[in-house]
């Protein structure tokens, strides 16, 4: 019988958990459902910066979701920052190790070519791990700009994006134009050298990054909106899971003993 690929998710960290007040890692069920649901297996990542765990965590899963979560430090991507804008951050509680950890499991994803699949921070982080930078406020440094911090809405379809044809992400989609939801204030900034933009919203804000040389890996895909929130209503957001869940299914490992 063949076995479902096995999805390495990197959560979320929470400030207080429930045991003892600890540090702890957070994963909505909402990614884990519709990856189940798509044939596969949710497998969170431990919470380590040991590259040689992380690098066997990659070895042993069939692809990896980045997803959501607080800010990617700015020091990971610019020279300080005026107090204006610093005031607008908040970074993970772990003291940077989230940022850390992902960081080396993109690397081990590039070296080990596996699926990668990024949801909004992952989106981001994809970016700063591959040389680009972000907005830091989206409010502050972007003029006549969409509000694209919708928590109240963050199950709802709030504004368009327009998709490149031909792009990877129209050819799930079947179009090239759809409304997602949104609940960030930051953004992609200067694109990494690696990647190219596929998606925008109508106020310029990057919503899609594919590999420009997409056979550098099986699959890869970051969207800065949030589909699987949005899938129990919009079938195309179902696809874009699929489509990972396929990728990682094609290129899966041989038994685990």
């Amino acid at each position: 019988m063949t076995r479902p690929p096995l999805i390495l998710i990197s959560p979320n960290i929470e400030k207080k958990g429930d045991e003892f007040g600890d540090l702890s890692i957070s994963l909505s069920e909402t990614y884990q459902q519709v990856l189940m649901g798509a044939g596969a297996i949710p497998w969170a990542l431990p919470a380590t910066v040991s590259r040689e765990l992380i690098a066997e965590c990659v070895r042993r899963c069939d692809g990896v979701l980045l997803t959501g979560g607080e800010d990617v430090d700015p020091r990971l991507y610019a020279n300080g920052l005026p107090a204006r804008l610093r005031k607008t951050v908040t970074v993970t509680p772990d003291g940077g190790a989230r940022d850390l950890r992902e960081l080396l499991l993109i690397d081990e994803v590039f070296q080990q070519r596996k699926p990668l699949l990024g949801v909004c921070r992952g989106h981001q982080m994809l970016n700063v791990a591959l040389g680009g930078t972000l907005l830091v406020d989206i409010a502050t440094q972007v003029p006549n700009a969409l509000n694209h911090r919708r928590m109240d809405r963050k199950s709802e379809p709030v504004h368009p994006v327009n998709v490149s044809a031909g792009s990877l992400l129209a050819q799930i989609a079947g179009q090239t134009t759809f409304d997602v939801n949104s609940t960030h204030h930051q953004a992609i900034g200067v694109v990494a050298p690696p990647l190219q933009a596929v998606a925008n919203s109508p106020d310029g804000i990057i919503e899609a990054l594919e590999l420009k040389d997409a056979g550098q890996l099986p699959f890869l895909l970051t969207v800065q909106f949030h589909p699987e929130r949005l899938l129990d209503r919009y079938g195309l957001f179902l696809k874009l899971f699929s489509s990972f869940v396929v990728a990682c299914a094609r290129g899966r490992q041989g038994p685990l003993l």
